[in-house]
């Protein structure tokens, strides 16, 4: 199940909030466990079971930790939930590697990749860590616990949310109609976000490929795969804060319109946030930061970055992704922070390799992200064709829209009317267009083909 369906929308949604506000308090984390374990028993069916395997293998370790400070569990508890993380998402990439590389033929096992299982074993690791720090005290209550890791809004594709930053609004939490009010909001901006703009731009991207590519193609591609990846990700991010202020949570931003950053120093302060400060606070500090030899501040670097790439996927594109902005971030590091000011030459230079950035990311297939290299750079390839054309003619609305929408421009007018004479009419007008697009949304989804969230596979 997912945010973006029917089902959640008209029937798993609203039958939800009639039995979680009818409920007194002390039932409604009771009401959100069982619908988060069956939302996500809707997508994984037998996958509950280890998810609940994991919860209560940490909440173990978390008590002994928490009570006798015994390290020991807090290794055996990252063991774990690496080793779990390892199994599922990287063993066949192992084996594949190590059948090319020493020309076995060992049989790849039969492993589906769980649900969210990246984000949820993030969350009970920083929560192991966080305890042993006494940066959080640990939850007595198992069952707590268990609807901290499966809240649904956040559990299969996050943000990553720390158990320190919702302990109190686990164990008590106010809900209010104004907070419900512009959870409803910021859900349906997420839910326009993926269904009209990422999903219209996912079906250009299958219309562009499917004809004869041109240099244009290729970058219009490129322009593609990184407005889709935003808007898919940054509106499932929206939907999910959204979703956590109407049942009284407040999860941190994930995302600040990062495709307007002036370096890519910038660009990871305001991309997916809390896995940069997941890597930050629990990898890169750990390691000794930049509070250490040159070298070794290198190497940290390196290994936070390597970390990041296999993190989104057990594919050579993504290590190579992480390797990428390792490198950019060193050059800019040691040559270039001194010319990134902000002016013209720092938002060229960063849109053009976050756009390159995106098609490393996008293309699984080592060789066809070769020929999509070179066919931006023009080798073997038409400077542009009638298709090329064709296609960015068609495409151009949605694509402007999407541009416009990357930054804060449009919020920052609009609530500068909000201060002056015409604040009713646009608190009318704001009104009208989020029913609007709540109402093209709907339409939207019902008439077309299924296409889940991007960061569902990681």
């Amino acid at each position: 199940m997912v945010f973006s369906s029917i089902s959640f929308l008209f029937f798993f949604l609203p039958l939800l909030f009639l039995i979680y506000f009818l409920v007194p308090n002390k039932f409604k984390n009771t009401v959100l466990l069982i619908f988060s374990l069956l939302f996500y028993f809707f997508g994984e069916k037998w996958y509950l079971i280890l998810l609940l395997t994991s919860c209560f293998i940490n909440y173990i370790c978390g008590v002994i930790i928490g009570k006798k400070k015994r390290r020991l569990y807090l290794v055996l508890g990252l063991i774990f939930n690496i080793s779990l993380l390892f199994y599922f998402k990287y063993t066949n990439f192992f084996i594949d590697n190590f059948n090319n590389i020493f020309n076995f033929s060992i049989g790849s096992l039969n492993i589906i990749l769980p649900l969210g299982i990246s984000f949820f074993t993030f969350q009970n690791l920083s929560y192991l860590v966080d305890v042993y720090r006494e940066d959080a005290p640990y939850e007595k209550n198992i069952l707590t616990y268990i609807t901290y890791i499966t809240l649904f809004p956040q559990l299969v594709a996050g943000p990553i949310v720390r158990y320190k930053d919702v302990r109190d609004e686990l164990n008590s939490r106010v809900h209010s109609f104004s907070m419900f009010s512009d959870g409803v909001l910021r859900f349906t901006i997420g839910l326009g976000k993926k269904v009209l703009i990422a999903d219209s731009i996912y079906n250009l991207i299958v219309n562009i490929t499917s004809l004869e590519m041109s240099v244009l193609s290729y970058w219009l591609v490129a322009l593609c795969y990184m407005l889709q990846i935003y808007y898919d990700f940054s509106g499932y991010s929206d939907m999910a804060i959204g979703l956590g202020k109407m049942f009284g949570f407040n999860f941190k931003e994930n995302f600040d319109y990062p495709l307007i950053s002036s370096s890519v120093t910038e660009f990871w302060r305001r991309w997916h946030m809390s896995l940069s400060s997941f890597f930050r606070d629990y990898v890169y500090i750990p390691l000794g930061g930049n509070r250490c030899s040159f070298v070794k501040n290198m190497r940290n670097i390196f290994i936070v970055w390597f970390l990041t790439g296999l993190w989104h996927g057990a594919s050579w594109n993504f290590i190579i992704w992480g390797i990428y902005f390792f490198v950019l971030l060193v050059i800019e590091k040691l040559f270039l922070k001194k010319y990134l000011k902000g002016g013209l030459f720092s938002h060229i230079y960063t849109a053009l390799v976050i756009l390159i950035s995106f098609v490393i990311f996008n293309i699984t297939d080592l060789d066809y992200l070769v020929i999509f290299i070179k066919g931006m750079l023009g080798i073997g390839a038409k400077l542009y064709n009638f298709e090329s054309l064709y296609c960015l003619g068609i495409g151009a609305l949605i694509i402007i829209i999407a541009l416009v929408g990357i930054g804060p421009f449009l919020k920052m007018k609009i609530n500068d009317y909000k201060k002056g004479k015409l604040n009713k009419v646009i608190q009318v007008l704001e009104i009208i267009w989020f029913l609007l697009i709540l109402g093209l949304s709907v339409i939207s989804i019902i008439s077309s083909s299924f296409n889940p969230f991007i960061y569902f596979r990681f």
